[in-house]
């Protein structure tokens, strides 16, 4: 497979998105290197209604307002561009409808295909890199996600995988990863096994000669133990126990973490919860 070299070089940051990508006042990132073409970097946070354990979840509510409106606020604090990538099921409309009318750009593809769906939406926003998230993760970081972007430009390697997922000190609900659309491409070429469709990145961070050199973000602590995903309804208790009763949602990671450390019985509320494996 012929190497994508040189497609990012750490240096400026401009400001400057196509303006039907953005909301007003949140400007998007582009990461460029001079005399070379700006690559424009985005995220795209999967979402639907059919979830199987807690129906719904992205829609229920923390504070008066609903879980995806709580993760798109806290991406949108990260200054990128956000597209949400939904289904074309008209369970889904109510996602469509909410992303449209928070200013953000919507795909809607397979809900299987899950990989099919991610690498359509970053051809259709004309993203070079993404960022992958999932709308589970209603109290994500843009922190790190800035942090993890800001790593995959240092390495200037469009075959690196940056994630704080696969070495996991963090809690889930943090999760994010980091790699270049024309990788991206490459994996809804060739992948197959229904695992790699449905999960959208385990063919990009499987070692493969020539490719797949994952690095992780990660924290001296380990975290690891906590749960902040919605998932079940034990998760949605503990949300909404968080941004209700501690004001979560201004909260960055490591004050949520702090904030667990000193209420285990908040911990403990989806202490029992089993994550699903992959293929499950």
């Amino acid at each position: 497979m012929p190497q994508r070299r040189g497609l990012l070089r750490g240096g400026a940051v401009a400001s400057d998105p196509p303006r039907a990508h953005r909301r007003t006042g949140r400007p998007g990132r582009r990461l460029s290197r001079a005399g070379a073409a700006v690559t424009r970097v985005g995220i795209i946070t999967q979402a639907r209604m059919t979830s199987t354990r807690l129906p719904g979840k992205v829609l229920l509510t923390a504070g008066s307002r609903s879980m995806l409106d709580h993760h798109i606020d806290r991406l949108l604090e990260s200054g990128l561009p956000i597209v949400v990538a939904t289904t074309t099921n008209s369970t889904d409309d109510p996602l469509a409808a909410l992303g449209e009318a928070r200013g953000v750009r919507v795909f809607r593809g397979s809900e299987s295909d899950v990989l099919g769906r991610f690498a359509a939406a970053a051809v259709d926003a004309g993203l070079d890199v993404v960022v992958r998230v999932t709308s589970d993760c209603p109290l994500i970081d843009p922190a790190l996600i800035v942090e993890g972007v800001a790593r995959f430009a240092e390495l200037d390697d469009p075959e690196a995988h940056v994630s704080n997922v696969l070495q996991r000190t963090f809690p889930r609900g943090f999760d994010f990863e980091v790699f270049s659309t024309a990788a991206l491409l490459d994996a809804d070429r060739v992948a197959t096994l229904p695992a790699e469709r449905e999960h959208v990145t385990p063919y990009l961070y499987t070692p493969r000669e020539g490719r797949s050199r994952t690095h992780a973000i990660t924290q001296t602590r380990d975290a690891s133990k906590y749960r902040i995903t919605l998932d079940t309804p034990a998760d949605l208790l503990l949300i909404r126990t968080l941004i209700e009763q501690h004001g979560a949602a201004a909260l960055t990671a490591a004050e949520i973490i702090a904030l667990l450390d000193a209420h285990p019985e908040i911990a403990a509320i989806n202490g029992e919860v089993e994550q699903k494996k992959l293929g499950d």
